[in-house]
């Protein structure tokens, strides 16, 4: 079990859940804490948890939260360079990165190259970097334990498979969102408040729309292939409404093993401070005669074409992957602010996917300059 820890994104759904399970593991200290805006909430845990350091996103923060907590040992710090500091601070043995977005990728490579073990629940740091996080975690022998509740239901799964050949495919389960069984011409008039209405996890409102696209299984696709080494072919979706199993694995000779528990993200948060080790942990215990049945289901991709289109990306790799990204998150933010419709999120994103030039292989300042151009590439075909 980790003794000291850094959570990126304090303040969000998941650094939220990590302070709670945090409060009932006796013996692991908070080492720093980073948010973005959110000045109360992080004055509230600096008193709680006193960390070495707080870091907030504009200086104007930083300012306030200082007012807030002058009489705390607590160091303040804001910006880019206080998420690298907080990420790669030597008392920390783990980082939670936690963060939203492309936000999180460099933090991450600095904790990765400071040896930590990284809880890892920003996907997009896979998604966009994959090939790149993965040899420098190998090279800086950093530990990489999945947060999402799908990855760490196959980190899980595959405890003890010492060799991925055993392994024929990777099955991500899918709650299908508000939206599930809804048709394209009923897609078209939902709204913002419908699409924020997630039937089984509480979640930060990016995400929550990204379930409702069905983006967010795409990009776990991509996140999954990148995790586990494997191709593109041995990564499905299936949908389970009750979102009971996590994921599964089938292996070579037809077994099927799957991670099953209540929807409660303080799980997976939890195993990856404690593994190798499994403790008491504050979340509901899953009873198999009240869960109601469990069902299986096909992706309808006619109707949310968000995981086909991450599906070719992650199949051309390169930059494609990293500009699908900075443009989902360029477009699900307009549909949050009420500028663009539900199903413009995909059309802005694959405008943009064609818009930017594809490079494979690419550098970090490649994949950087791929999110920024597909970026440019939204707004500019809502400005036309």
């Amino acid at each position: 079990m980790v003794k000291n820890v850094s959570i990126l994104g304090s303040t969000g759904s998941i650094g939220r859940q990590s302070l709670d399970v945090i409060r009932s593991l006796p013996g692991i200290r908070v080492a720093a804490l980073t948010a973005g805006t959110s000045v109360e909430r992080m004055a509230e845990q600096c008193r709680e948890f006193v960390p070495e350091l707080a870091v907030m996103g504009t200086q104007a923060a930083a300012e306030a939260l200082s007012d807030q907590i002058h009489d705390l040992p607590t160091r303040i710090s804001w910006g880019e360079a206080g998420l690298m500091e907080a990420a790669s601070l030597q008392d920390a043995d783990c980082v939670i990165t936690a963060v939203v977005g492309m936000v999180g990728l460099k933090p991450t490579l600095a904790a990765i190259r400071a040896g930590k073990r990284i809880g890892l629940a920003n996907k997009e740091t896979l998604v966009c970097a994959g090939e790149i996080v993965m040899a420098e975690a190998e090279r800086w022998g950093a530990e990489i334990i999945p947060v999402d509740s799908e990855h760490s239901a196959i980190f899980q799964c595959l405890m003890g498979c010492g060799d991925r050949r055993e392994v024929r495919r990777l099955i991500l389960t899918c709650s299908g969102g508000p939206f599930f069984g809804m048709t394209r011409s009923q897609l078209e008039k939902v709204t913002k408040a419908d699409a924020l209405k997630h039937p089984n996890w509480k979640m930060g409102a990016k995400i929550t729309v990204d379930c409702a696209t069905l983006m967010n299984k795409g990009l776990e696709v991509i996140e999954a292939m990148r995790l586990y080494r494997l191709p593109l072919t041995q990564v499905d979706v299936v949908i389970h409404r009750q979102s009971i199993v996590h994921s599964m694995v089938e292996f070579s000779d037809g077994a099927v093993m799957a991670q099953m528990g209540t929807p409660d993200m303080r799980l997976p948060i939890q195993l990856a401070l404690t593994y190798p080790e499994r403790i008491e942990s504050p979340v509901e215990r899953l009873d198999l005669l009240t869960c109601g049945a469990l069902t299986f289901a096909r992706p309808d991709t006619e109707s949310f074409p968000c995981l086909s289109l991450a599906r070719e990306c992650a199949q051309a790799g390169g930059t494609a992957c990293p500009a699908m990204n900075g443009a989902n998150e360029e477009a699900v933010a307009l549909f949050l602010a009420d500028k663009i419709g539900f199903y413009d999120i995909y059309r802005l994103v694959r405008g943009a996917v064609e818009t930017v030039p594809f490079r494979q292989n690419p550098t970090l300042e490649e994949i950087l300059e791929a999110d920024r151009l597909a970026r440019l590439a939204v707004r500019q075909q809502i400005s036309l």
